[in-house]
Parts: C-alpha cells; structure tokens; sequence
C-alpha cells in the first residue's frame, strides 16, 4: 500500500489542523494504522494508533484529550485531528500501516510509511 500524508501547516497555539493519510494500491482496511511524529533533532515518536475496523484507538500520554484518530475506509484514507495545539506539537507527521497493534508504539511494527506532512505551532 502507498500512504500519502497531508493537512499540514503552521497554527498558532490552541489552533487546530487535520491531517489525512490517503492509502493507495491497496486497501488500507486491511492494516492498523499509526501517526507517528519527528521534531527536530528527535527520534521518531508514536502519537496514536487505530484498530481496522476503527473501534480501538490508542494515543500517547502527551497528544490524550486533544488528538483524535479516525478512519474512513470507503475513502481509503485515515485522519488525525488535532485541537489545542502545542508548540511542542511541531514536528514532522508520519503515517504508517500495519498488521497489529501489538507494540504499537514501535517504528518497526509498521511496513508502509507516507512520506510526511510538517506541522508548525507558533507560540
């Protein structure tokens, strides 16, 4: 499957963006999905996960209570909201697929990336 990312952009703090992970060459109902993220200088950090079918969502300590995750698989494309953003929040966003929620939170669980959509939140 390819995964492209988009919706990203500069925000002042508090503000709200959506990014979208559209998947393409094959379905992306039949992977779990990740948002992992890179700021500057950083390794690559998990921010939340969905089950196929959508009814399990899993989030990092730092984004619970202001990011959801959601999919729409008739679209094909996976979204994450974010309200109340943080400068903190300013990274690089990835999306990923996989094939279980195990370990969730590793980089290594996941076989397909998007290549990245920058968020910057100005203070």
């Amino acid at each position: 499957v390819q995964l492209q990312a988009s919706g990203g952009g500069l925000v002042q703090a508090g503000g709200s963006l959506r990014l979208s992970c559209a998947g393409s060459g094959r379905t992306v109902s039949s992977y779990v999905m990740g948002w992992f993220r890179q700021g500057s200088g950083k390794e690559r950090e998990f921010v939340s996960a969905i089950s196929r079918s959508g009814g399990t969502t899993y989030y990092a300590d730092s984004v619970k209570g202001r990011f959801t995750i959601s999919r729409d698989n008739a679209k094909n494309t996976v979204y994450l909201q974010m309200n109340s953003l943080k400068p903190e929040d300013t990274a690089v966003y990835y999306c990923a697929a996989g094939d279980s929620l195990g370990q969730r939170t590793s980089t290594r669980r996941y076989d397909y990336w998007g290549q990245g959509t920058q968020v910057t939140v100005s203070s």
